[in-house]
């Protein structure tokens, strides 16, 4: 799949808020089932953040219990940030990711049950430390968003860590989409009380 018009998250279609990506994934969920490329292609064109911040927003809610589900969005969210890193103008996703699909009922239960954190989100989030989502320091964020990805698969097995990794990969994908560096701060913040914790218990 190639998602390519516009530069990333320029344009008519560029979305600007985490409710806002959350009512294009409903909005998707049309049918019996929603394909993954359904859901990414409701974003609209070139839109790189909001790619990555779906498959992050999924792993947060309750899809996250879906067999495989989890390993999936952070394989998406690898390759989504992998392009962002090298500065691509367009996105590329293979199509065997794309065609996985998704209960629609299951997906607006999780929308409508991602609404309210996205709203205090969004409440939450302006223009903060800009230079922590400006070359170069950004490509700490996307580095990290990648890291994350990786993760997940490796992880499937090992209860919440894909939630876990999902609801940073949020933090990071929202400091980009609002230039708010607090909120990348925070994410780093989290995951390294998240490792500190795990490194406390496996020592």
């Amino acid at each position: 799949m190639t998602i390519e018009d516009s530069p990333p998250d320029i344009g008519e279609d560029a979305l600007g808020s985490v409710t806002e990506v959350v009512e294009r994934i409903a909005e998707a969920a049309t049918g019996d089932r929603t394909t993954l490329r359904e859901i990414t292609s409701a974003m609209g064109e070139a839109s790189f953040v909001p790619v990555l911040m779906a498959p992050a927003l999924a792993v947060v809610s309750p899809l996250s219990g879906i067999p495989l589900f989890s390993s999936v969005c952070g394989i998406l969210i690898a390759l989504v940030s992998l392009q962002m890193l090298v500065n691509r103008d367009h996105i590329w996703l293979p199509d065997f990711l794309m065609r996985r699909e998704i209960p629609s009922d299951k997906l607006r239960k999780a929308t409508k049950w991602l609404g309210k954190p996205a709203g205090w989100l969004d409440r939450h989030s302006r223009e903060r430390l800009r230079f922590l989502v400006s070359r170069p320091f950004d490509w700490i964020t996307e580095a990290a968003c990648m890291l994350c990805g990786i993760a997940m698969p490796v992880l499937e097995l090992v209860p919440f860590s894909s939630s876990t990794l999902g609801a940073a990969v949020v933090l990071f994908s929202l400091a980009l989409l609002v230039r708010d560096g607090l909120y990348s701060v925070l994410a780093m913040a989290f995951l390294g009380m998240i490792g500190g914790a795990a490194w406390w218990l496996i020592t």
